[in-house]
Parts: C-alpha cells; structure tokens; sequence
C-alpha cells in the first residue's frame, strides 16, 4: 500500500462510495451536493494517492476496479467509526440513549421482535433499528458496517464473523389438518412423491436446507409455487395448495389452533441452529454490546414452544 495513502481524504472516500452506488458521475455529484467537475477531481486525486485505477467506465455505467473496491472496504469501516464515536459523545454529552441496528432474516422475525422488546423494557433509551430480509440479502449487509449484527441461522462464509448461539431451529413438513396424510406415521420421504410442494424462493436458507434434505434422501420434490413469504406459504398450505418443508418456529400459532399439522415423516425435524453474528473486525458501542449480550443469554427464551414431538 502507498504511503501516501495516508493522505487520503474523507472527500476523496466519499466521492468514490457515491460513484459506486449511484454508478455514474453525475448522479453521484447529485447525491453529494457537488459539481460534477468537483466529483472528478476528488477521484482523480484519490487514484493519483491509490497508485492504481479506481474505476472503469462501461457500457454499465462507472464501475470501480479491484482496487477501488480495496478502498471502498476502507471507506466503510472509516464511516462506521465516524458514526461509533458520534454515538459515543452523544451518549457522553447526555444526548442520546445510543442506538443499535440489527439484522434479521424473514423467518426469524418470529423470535427477534420479542426478544427485542423485552430489551427495550430494560433500556428504553436505546433507539433499536431492525432490517428483515432473506438470507442472501442480510448476508450482503454484513459485507458492511451498518448492522452491528444479525440473527441468521447458517453464518455467512465469505466473511469473518464471531456467531454466538442462541438455540435449536427445527424444520418440518406441514399440511393442512385435512390432508390425505395427516394422520398417517412412520412416512418414508418416498411417501411424498405424489405431494406438491410450497416452498422459499431460491437462495433462502430454508430452500437450501430443503434442498439438502431431499438431495441426501436422493427425492426429487415436485414443487408447485416458489414464495418469498413464510406467511404466505402457511395459507396456502391451509388452503391446500399443497405441503411445505417450513420452520416449525414460523407455524406455532397455526399448529396450537389446529390449522396445520406435522406430517411423520422420516429424517424430520431437521434442526439448525439460530445464531446472533457480527462482522469480526465489528467495533460494538456499549448498547450495540449489551443486545447482543442480552441475546445471548436470554434469547432462547424467546424461541416458540413446540409441541413435544417436534
């Protein structure tokens, strides 16, 4: 890395991140509130101090090199630490409680609002912010440094994290309480040949679990309609659309009133784990800590109560 890197400026990253996300000049200018020959020079400078080109211009629009996303990272991690140590002279000055913004995947929204609240009981000062997205989505968030964590089920792999366990994740097969199977036990997976299947859009972690369920049981599902919804999968299986492979803590309420039922099947539950993780190089502000603290030893808590059998 060039020593003169070290001059680097906050202007010079910003102009750069604004350039990535909008991918052109003129509508990064218009973001920042400069002129677009401002802009210019602010990357030209900034790949004079690089050494190597920050971005290419393609028939995409600007897109940034290797480098230019080498720096990006780093332009990251500077605002991050920015907006920590705001957090922390607002909280010396007696101006704020702090703040904490956490992820969640979908199917966890069924734990996590709980948990949080009963946070919030504790520290009502604390302003909590709480993104839910599926797991590719939160799993993009944390190549940032917005979130101060996630709860996710399998952490992600292409970055360093610190997971700390929270508890079991089952996962069953449910349909609805007048299904032709519903009151059948000891199903052998090859039983479901004839079922259609409701299932998680691709890339979700509970299609991906499904898929390695099925794939190990060497069974070719027959799947009816793809949903990015847990909610609107649980009605569909109620209006007997079909059947779905579901996490038993979305289908709680839906079991406990008769609704649904869980299909006997062989191999099933199939249990994970839910996990609260954070970015490893992740500096957490005494808030952002005492909620993961807090979701550590008190999390499982929160989790459903299912029937015994699952």
């Amino acid at each position: 890395m060039p020593q003169h890197l070290r001059n680097v400026t906050i202007r010079q990253l910003r102009a750069l991140a604004a350039v990535a996300e909008c991918g052109s000049v003129t509508a990064a200018s218009n973001q920042l509130g400069l002129t677009q020959p401002a802009v210019t020079q602010q990357l030209h400078q900034l790949q004079q101090q690089v050494g190597l080109p920050v971005v290419q211009r393609t028939g995409e629009g600007m897109l940034l090199t290797d480098a230019g996303r080498e720096v990006l990272q780093l332009s990251q991690r500077i605002e991050a630490a920015i907006k920590n140590c705001q957090q922390s002279l607002d909280m010396m000055a007696g101006r704020a409680g702090g703040s904490v913004s956490i992820g969640a995947v979908s199917t966890a929204k069924y734990i996590v609002p709980h948990a949080i609240a009963a946070f919030s009981r504790l520290h009502p000062k604390i302003d909590l912010k709480l993104s839910i997205g599926n797991r590719g989505e939160i799993r993009q968030a944390m190549h940032g440094y917005d979130l101060d964590f996630a709860v996710m089920g399998r952490p992600p792999e292409d970055v360093e994290v610190e997971a700390h366990l929270i508890g079991d994740h089952p996962h069953v097969i449910v349909a609805a309480k007048t299904h032709w199977l519903a009151k059948d036990s000891g199903l052998a997976v090859a039983d479901l040949s004839h079922e259609t299947f409701l299932t998680r859009e691709q890339g979700s972690g509970t299609r991906i679990l499904m898929e390695g369920f099925f794939n190990k049981a060497e069974f070719l599902p027959h799947i009816g309609m793809e949903m990015s919804s847990n909610e609107t999968i649980k009605q569909a299986v109620i209006a007997g659309l079909g059947i779905a492979f579901i996490s038993a803590h979305t289908i709680a309420a839906e079991l406990e009133d008769g609704r649904l039922v869980m299909l006997d099947v062989a191999g099933i539950p199939v249990v994970r784990q839910w996990f609260v993780v954070k970015r490893r190089d992740k500096i957490l502000l005494p808030p952002a800590q005492a909620l993961l603290d807090f979701l550590r030893s008190e999390g499982a808590k929160f989790l459903p109560v299912m029937p015994r059998h699952v």
